[in-house]
């Protein structure tokens, strides 16, 4: 495993930057603008890596800090997101804008990232915040009718789970009435 790359930058170009160590050998990185900041070609750098291991190829990403590091690597606990998703993420993002958006359920500092769309940033917030031990609750992506409806179902007798199941198969664009009637209807469908 390689875990840093110290030497001189040999060539910068977007995200990739090529730094070549002491003992000859040139290593090609993917790094966060963290990590590059304001170097130019010849500036001495040190970056904490991580190296994906493929059949087609073996990548190697840079971070400024071990603290990006452990980051990107939590990141890759999450199911569904691969060293590009997280690389992306780490790039827009700091680890302390993470856990405030993820404590704060706010799903959009996610699905705002290029490359990331809503399913994935829920997908995000929910198995984070089960790491950082903080509840993450579907409801704060509802309007308050769709809140009244699930607590409509709960009250009926529904687990809320099952509500929010039934929930989500609903139509959006029908009334609080008809969207406790018709989840009524499919909880029966399903029960026959």
């Amino acid at each position: 495993m390689i875990a840093t790359v110290s030497g001189t930058i040999a060539h910068i170009s977007e995200s990739i930057v090529v730094v070549d160590t002491a003992l000859g050998v040139g290593y090609e990185l993917y790094t966060t603008p963290n990590a590059i900041g304001s170097k130019q070609v010849g500036d001495e750098v040190r970056l904490y890596t991580y190296l994906q291991v493929r059949e087609d190829a073996h990548t190697l990403f840079g971070f400024a800090s071990l603290e990006e590091k452990k980051f990107f690597t939590l990141l890759l606990s999450v199911s569904g997101v691969g060293p590009k998703t997280a690389f992306s993420i780490v790039s827009h993002l700091s680890f302390q804008d993470a856990v405030t958006a993820v404590r704060s359920q706010k799903v959009e500092v996610f699905s705002t990232i290029t490359g990331i769309g809503k399913k994935t940033a829920m997908k995000i917030v929910l198995e984070l915040s089960q790491l950082f031990k903080t509840e993450f609750t579907f409801e704060s992506e509802l309007s308050e009718g769709d809140k009244t409806v699930i607590d409509a179902l709960v009250s009926l007798g529904f687990a809320k789970k099952e509500a929010q199941t039934l929930f989500k198969k609903l139509d959006s664009t029908l009334s609080i009435e008809q969207k406790i009637q018709k989840a009524l209807q499919l909880s029966t469908q399903r029960n026959d």
